[in-house]
């Protein structure tokens, strides 16, 4: 059997924590490689935010081209109801201009099978794109 020196044991105990300390000592920071691969990382996610930003703002401003459209086209179809008479047989366009923004509505009267109603389509053009359509069924007062 070995003689137990506590000069060797504190020695040896003490040449492992200098070891594993000098050896994390010199890996300090990162290295040119985890730095480009998080940096990679961040631009995937702000590329991917930046696309998701710009996805909500398109939509809001959809939303808000199909709601002016909307009033435009019930505002027309209001006025033909309100005329209390069978609308003619054609086609008619008028100008409607809500929150500022001047869009085009087509209204579209076509003949049905009943001599007693007509079909009225309103159709919402922002320079000629469609935005909205609607239709509904005008009878004799």
């Amino acid at each position: 059997m070995k003689p137990s020196n506590p000069v060797t044991r504190l020695g040896s105990a003490r040449l492992r924590r200098e070891l594993s300390v000098g050896f994390y000592a010199k890996r300090r920071g990162f290295t040119l490689v985890e730095v480009l691969v998080a940096l990679g990382i961040v631009a995937i996610a702000l590329a991917a935010g930046l696309q998701a930003t710009g996805a909500i703002t398109r939509h809001a401003q959809r939303q808000s081209d199909m709601l002016l459209a909307q009033l435009c086209a019930e505002n027309a179809l209001t006025q033909v109801r309100l005329a209390r008479q069978l609308p003619g047989v054609g086609d008619n366009q008028t100008a409607c201009e809500q929150a500022g923004r001047t869009l085009t509505v087509v209204l579209a009267v076509r003949p049905t099978p009943n001599a007693n109603f007509r079909r009225v389509d309103a159709q919402v053009l922002d320079a000629e794109v469609p935005i909205w359509r609607v239709s509904t069924v005008v009878g004799r007062y």
